[in-house]
């Protein structure tokens, strides 16, 4: 067996996401209000009883993601889960990765990622940015098609998720004719997304450049499990490395397909999520079908996986 894990980003998040395993387990709790008096606000409240317009904001749905992902890593070693190999986190979930790595202080983590949320609904004005998940076509096709509207704006492949499941990220206008020419082209699905930030895209460039800033200081050490980034499919151990990677792929591409074919090719047969939802496990699948995909998204789930890995 080879076990890796992977955290879920933002789009995992749900009011009352982590509320069955904190009734069980004081983990949660734990770092909710960990949380909660890095942020000076009631973060747990938030996430346990919304509204969901407020968790839906971008500087607080990271934290809170971050608390849930980070939490049920706690409980899962608590309950002597095995170690895994590998790590990775789809898009802002590779701040959850660095924490459960060692790589990155929690409450550091906690006020870095509200930070990150705020730089990126400041980069671009409400409406003006949009993403779309594009379904059925290949990736170069759907590189063309953002290719053509470029005379509309910025449009780009942003989340490269699985086999003929890409999400596109940009200028409202240019995103929706990329759809457009992604329909002509074959795609049998176009779905905006209800999101106001065009993560992963060049319009993310001013973010990056005060997240850079608001990096810099800030004390990253050598991972004790190894960390695949988003940007470059690569597992860093110098902080200078790892601050870059982070700076970059806030317009970058997640390259998850990737990831998960770089796991398989290494070795791993079982993929662990580590955090709310199940938005990850049907992606691994889809990237490499002989890897068993087990969630932790609540109590039963959770020891689900322990027995299934004979803890």
């Amino acid at each position: 067996m080879m076990l890796a894990f992977v955290f879920p980003g933002q789009g995992a998040q749900s009011v009352g996401m982590v509320s069955a395993l904190a009734a069980e387990f004081p983990q949660v709790r734990a770092r909710y209000d960990e949380a909660s008096a890095v942020l000076g606000l009631d973060l747990w409240s938030l996430v346990d009883s919304g509204p969901a317009e407020q968790l839906n904001l971008t500087h607080n749905t990271q934290p809170a993601l971050l608390a849930a992902s980070v939490a049920t890593w706690d409980i899962w070693t608590a309950l002597g889960g095995p170690r895994p190999m590998l790590l990775a986190g789809h898009s802002f979930g590779e701040y959850s990765a660095l924490v459960c790595s060692g790589a990155l202080d929690y409450r550091d983590a906690v006020a870095l990622v509200a930070d990150r949320g705020r730089y990126m609904q400041d980069a671009v004005p409400a409406g003006a940015g949009g993403m779309a998940a594009v379904l059925g076509l290949e990736q170069a096709a759907c590189a063309a098609a953002c290719a053509a509207a470029a005379d509309v704006g910025v449009a780009q492949c942003a989340n490269l998720n699985a086999p003929g499941q890409i999400v596109i990220s940009g200028a409202a206008a240019a995103v929706t004719r990329a759809g457009e020419l992604a329909r002509e082209a074959g795609a049998k699905r176009v779905v905006p997304l209800a999101v106001s930030v065009p993560a992963h895209s060049a319009l993310m460039r001013p973010a990056a450049e005060r997240f850079a800033t608001r990096i810099a200081p800030i004390q990253l050490r050598s991972p004790e499990i190894p960390v695949v980034h988003n940007v470059d499919l690569a597992s860093h151990a110098a902080a200078d490395d790892i601050r870059a990677a982070l700076v970059a792929q806030l317009y970058s591409p997640v390259r998850w397909q990737e990831t998960i074919e770089q796991f398989a090719a290494k070795g791993v047969t079982q993929v662990v999520e580590c955090g709310p939802g199940k938005v990850l496990a049907p992606l691994v699948k889809r990237c490499a079908a002989g890897i068993e995909v087990l969630s932790l998204n609540g109590p039963a789930e959770l020891r689900a996986a322990l027995s299934s890995l004979g803890v």
